[in-house]
């Protein structure tokens, strides 16, 4: 069956990337990404916002995207330390990740303050990458569909729409642990989160949703395979052109 909404494979490079490898790591994605003449895929880079501006300078034309990390709630203000959806629109950025696991966890981010930044992204003329997923003690209890239903609910700003929401599932277990979730339960929590979407979005069987964690080239293939899976949200194979193209090119 034909895919009636358009894969996103988007790279999370956390923090890390000093100018010159950065540069020549995003330009040799961009390599790729121009070679490829891809019209069926949209493929995506969100660098350390110290790289944003360089990045997307460097990428203009290639069909590489770039976006952010993270973003305040706020336009503006007293807000040391902090950028803003707007700042990172100003320096080139198309997309914005909101609400990573690593920010729940260690930020101590909300599903409320997740909300808001994706408010905070649309106000921007961004797009929000809203991420949710379940511990392995929330797995091992049986709670996962519980505390995806729960961070969905809290965490997609009233108003979303198909073209304005993207969603990331990503197991909290399998990020950077080398561990992945099997085939059919990648599939069977895709399928749970379009449902509840459907409580939540108009169109919602149009919305994209992302699997992250642990994505690599050898398993990409298989992951994007799965029912209901869009794409991916990738973050240590993003560091290697070669193996993150791998997975652009498996969709």
């Amino acid at each position: 069956m034909a895919r009636t909404r358009l894969p996103l494979i988007a790279g999370n490079w956390k923090m890390n990337g000093l100018t010159a490898d950065a540069l020549a790591l995003a330009k040799a994605v961009a390599a790729g990404v121009k070679q490829g003449g891809w019209t069926d895929r949209e493929v995506l880079i969100c660098p350390p916002v110290t790289l944003l501006m360089a990045i997307a300078e460097a990428v203009k034309g290639s069909g590489l995207l770039v976006g952010g990390q993270d973003c305040h709630v706020k336009a503006s203000g007293a807000c040391t330390g902090d950028v803003s959806a707007e700042m990172l629109k100003d320096v080139g950025a198309s997309h914005v990740i909101v609400g990573h696991s690593e920010r729940r966890t260690d930020c101590g981010e909300t599903d409320a303050v997740v909300r808001d930044k994706a408010e905070a992204a649309w106000r921007a003329g961004l797009l929000p990458i809203v991420c949710i997923g379940e511990t392995l003690a929330e797995r091992e209890a049986g709670k996962a569909f519980d505390v995806l239903e729960t961070q969905l609910k809290g965490s997609v700003p009233v108003g979303a729409t198909a073209a304005t929401l993207v969603v990331a599932y990503e197991p909290v277990w399998a990020i950077g642990t080398g561990k992945t979730p099997t085939t059919p339960d990648v599939a069977a929590a895709h399928a749970h989160i379009r449902k509840v979407l459907g409580g939540l979005v108009p169109g919602a069987a149009g919305v994209r949703l992302l699997y992250g964690g642990s994505v690599k080239g050898s398993n990409a293939a298989e992951l994007l395979a799965a029912g209901d899976v869009d794409g991916a949200l990738v973050g240590g194979a993003a560091l290697k052109a070669d193996e993150f193209l791998a997975i652009a090119k498996a969709v």
